[in-house]
C-alpha cells in the first residue's frame, strides 16, 4: 500500500508562496509588516535578497510565538535542491540565525558525494539527508524547539530533484500549451512554440526573460503567432538591441495594433498592464492554468503503476524530506514550507475554491 499525505500533515498552514502571506491568516504577511522592517510598499523581494530572508525570519518568530514555544529562536535548518537560488537563501538567513543547509539532488549516473561548505552540506543524493541530520546533531547542533526547519516545497518537499522533477516542468508547459490553444485557436501549432519555448528556457537568455515563467510563456506565444519573428528576436537578444523583456512588450504592442492579431490583445493587455504596476507574475491568466494542470499530476495514476512511469508522470511528495520532517517535528522544531512558486498557480482563484479545489500544500499526493 503507499503511503499517502499532504504537505498540510507536516506543516500546517506556515506555508508561504510567493506573495510572501502566509497561509494561515493569524500570521501577519509582508503587506502588514514591510514598514516595520524598511522595506517599499507593493514590492515583493525574490528568495535571493536579504530582503527575502529578513521577512522570513520575522515570520518565523511570528509561527514561534503562535505556537507558544517556550525558548526563542536560535537555530535554523534549510533543506532545498538548488545549489544557487536555495544556497544564496539559506546563506542570506544565516545572517540572522546561527544555520545549517542541507541541498538534495539525485544524480544516480555519479558516485555519491556529500560535501560542506560554509555550513551548507551539498548531497547528490536525497538518501543522504538523514546522514546530515544525524552529523549536524553529534556537532552540537541541537534539534530542538529553539529551531526552525525551513523546507523548501518545489522539487524539495514534492518533486523531488533529480528523481521527480519532470512533471513539475512538465504541468508547466501544459499550462503554457493550454492558454496559448485558447489563445491561437487553430492557428497555435506547437512545433512552432515548444522549439522557441525551449531555446529560451536556456540560462543564457535569463538577462531577457529573468528565468520568469510569465515573460517566456509570453515572448514565446508572441514568436509562435508571428507577432515577432524567431530568429529577429534571437538575433536582437545576441546583438543587444533589445535588452529587456519591457522593451520586448513595447514592441509587440505596437505590431499588435494591426488587425491580423486581434485574438492577441486580451493577453497583450493583462501582461503590459500587470508589468506597468511592478507586478512580478504578469501572465496570470497561464498562472491560473498552471494551478490546475498541476493539480492534474497529483495522485492521478494508480498504485499499481510502475515506479518508473510513477516518478516521470506524477508529482509526488519526497520520502526522504517527509521522514525528515516527522523527525524534526518529534523533536519539538518549527516547521515552515517555502515556495517560490507564483500564488496564482499555488492557490484556486474563489469559482475553484468553490469546486473543491485545495491550495497545493492541502492536496493530496503519494510519498514516494
Amino acid at each position: 500500500m503507499i503511503e499517502r499525505m499532504c504537505l498540510s500533515d507536516l506543516l500546517g498552514d506556515f506555508v508561504i508562496y510567493r506573495k510572501l502571506e502566509p497561509s494561515d491568516p493569524r500570521l501577519r504577511g509582508l503587506a502588514a509588516i514591510h514598514a516595520e522592517l524598511g522595506l517599499p510598499a507593493g514590492r515583493i523581494p525574490r528568495k535571493t535578497e536579504p530582503a527575502y530572508a529578513a521577512v522570513t525570519v520575522n515570520l518565523l518568530q511570528q509561527a514561534q510565538a503562535l505556537r507558544g514555544a517556550a525558548r526563542p529562536l536560535q537555530r535554523l535548518l534549510y533543506i532545498g535542491d538548488t545549489k544557487i537560488n536555495d544556497g544564496i537563501a539559506a546563506a542570506n538567513l544565516g545572517q540572522h540565525l546561527d544555520l545549517r543547509g542541507f541541498i538534495g539532488e539525485d544524480r544516480l549516473g555519479e558516485p555519491p558525494t556529500v560535501e560542506t561548505r560554509e555550513r551548507i552540506t551539498f548531497a547528490n543524493r536525497w538518501a543522504a539527508l538523514e546522514e546530515f541530520l544525524r552529523a549536524v546533531q553529534e556537532q552540537g547542533f541541537a534539534l530542538d524547539e529553539s529551531l526552525a526547519v525551513i523546507l523548501d516545497l518545489d522539487k524539495t518537499a514534492i518533486g523531488a530533484r533529480g528523481r521527480n522533477d519532470r512533471p513539475i516542468d512538465q504541468a508547466r508547459v501544459d499550462a503554457a500549451r493550454d492558454t496559448v490553444h485558447a489563445t491561437l485557436g487553430e492557428g497555435f501549432r506547437m512545433e512552432v512554440f515548444r522549439p522557441i519555448y525551449d531555446e529560451l528556457h536556456k540560462s543564457v537568455y535569463h538577462p531577457f526573460t529573468t528565468d520568469n515563467q510569465d515573460y517566456l510563456v509570453y515572448a514565446s506565444l508572441m514568436v509562435s503567432a508571428g507577432v515577432y519573428g524567431r530568429d529577429a528576436l534571437l538575433a536582437d537578444l545576441k546583438t543587444k538591441r533589445l535588452a529587456t523583456f519591457e522593451e520586448f512588450v513595447a514592441l509587440c504592442d505596437e505590431r499588435l495594433r494591426e488587425g491580423e492579431f486581434a485574438a492577441l490583445r486580451p493577453i497583450h493587455a493583462e501582461v503590459a498592464g500587470n508589468l506597468r504596476q511592478g507586478d512580478p507574475t504578469p501572465f496570470k491568466s497561464f498562472r491560473y492554468r498552471e494551478y490546475e494542470c498541476t493539480v492534474a499530476r497529483m495522485d492521478a495514476l494508480p498504485d499499481d503503476t510502475p515506479r518508473e512511469r510513477l516518478l516521470a508522470e506524477e508529482i509526488t511528495i519526497t520520502r526522504e524530506a517527509a521522514d525528515a520532517a516527522r523527525k524534526l517535528r518529534e523533536c519539538g522544531a518549527l516547521l515552515f514550507g517555502l515556495s517560490d512558486k507564483p500564488d496564482e498557480a499555488s492557490l484556486p482563484r474563489p469559482e475553484l475554491a468553490q469546486k473543491g479545489y485545495l491550495p497545493l500544500h492541502h492536496v493530496m499526493m503519494k510519498v514516494i
